[in-house]
C-alpha cells in the first residue's frame, strides 16, 4: 500500500467525534479523525514499513503520524530518527504515545531516554520518562539497573512539583509504573509517592487535573496486580 493510499484510508475512516476529541487535547489541523481501532485493517495489510512510516510522519498530519508510529520499525531507527520525530511532536499524545512507544522498541530507548529527561523541553522531558514507562511496563526486570532506577524515582520526589504540566504527569506515570511494573523497587515506589502527594495538573482553558500515584499504586496493589507486565506495547 503505497502512500496516498493510506493517507485516503485515513481520510475516508475520519470521523467528527473523534477529531474534535483529539483537537480538545491539543491536536491541530491537519487531522481526519480516526480511532486508532478503526486503523487496524490497514496495518494489517502493511506490518511494518519504515520508508512508509517516514513519508507519513512529515505530513504533519495527526492521524498520519500516529499510523506511522504503529508500522515503524524501532530497530531501524537511529537516536537521529527519534530526534527528528520528537522534534514534529507538537503535543502529548505524540509525544507520549506515538514517539515514546516507537522508541521504547528500540534497542537504543534508554540513551535517548535519559538524553530527553536531561533536555529541559516539556515534551521531550514527559517523551522519555513516558518512554521508561512502556519499559518498565513490558521489559523484564533485569533489563533495568536498580539503582539507575532508584536514582529517578528519587529524581521525581525532589522536582516533580515544579516541573512542566506533562512533564509532571509523565513524571506521575513513571512513579506508578515502577510501583506496580518493577518489583525491586515496588516499596520504594510506594514511599516516593507518598511523599510526593497529589499532584495538580494545571491545562490551559480547563479546569486542573489532580493525580495520586500513591492511590493508584495501591488499588493495583490491593488486587495482587504486582510485576504486571504488557504483551505488546504498540497495537
Amino acid at each position: 500500500m503505497d502512500f496516498e493510499t493510506v493517507m485516503q484510508e485515513l481520510e475516508a475512516l475520519g470521523k467528527e467525534r473523534m477529531k474534535k476529541m483529539y483537537v480538545s487535547n491539543g491536536a491541530h489541523e491537519p487531522v481526519y479523525g480516526v480511532a486508532t481501532g478503526a486503523m487496524k485493517p490497514i496495518v494489517k495489510q502493511i506490518k511494518r514499513d519504515q520508508q512508509l512510516a517516514e513519508q507519513l510522519y512529515t505530513t504533519g498530519n495527526y492521524d498520519a503520524m500516529y499510523f506511522a508510529g504503529i508500522i515503524a520499525d524501532p530497530k531501524a531507527m537511529a537516536a537521529t530518527d527519534f530526534e527528528r520525530w520528537i522534534d514534529g511532536a507538537y503535543f502529548y499524545m505524540l509525544s507520549d504515545y506515538v514517539v515514546a512507544v516507537t522508541l521504547s522498541e528500540s534497542d537504543i530507548a534508554q540513551e535517548v531516554a535519559d538524553k530527553w529527561i536531561d533536555s529541559g523541553e516539556e515534551l521531550k522531558m514527559s517523551a522519555g520518562w513516558s518512554c521508561y514507562c512502556w519499559l518498565l511496563g513490558s521489559r523484564k526486570d533485569q533489563e533495568f539497573s536498580e539503582s539507575k532506577i532508584a536514582s529517578m524515582l528519587d529524581r521525581v520526589k525532589h522536582t516533580i512539583h515544579d516541573s512542566p504540566e506533562r512533564t509532571k504527569s509523565a513524571m506521575n506515570n513513571f512513579l506508578y509504573t515502577v510501583g506496580i511494573s518493577y518489583r525491586p523497587l515496588t516499596e520504594k515506589a510506594v514511599e516516593v509517592s507518598k511523599e510526593v502527594g497529589v499532584i495538580e495538573i494545571k491545562r490551559d482553558n480547563k479546569k486542573s487535573s489532580f493525580l495520586n500515584a500513591h492511590e493508584s499504586i495501591q488499588k493495583d496493589l490491593d488486587k495482587g496486580r504486582v510485576g504486571f507486565k504488557r504483551k505488546y506495547v504498540r497495537c
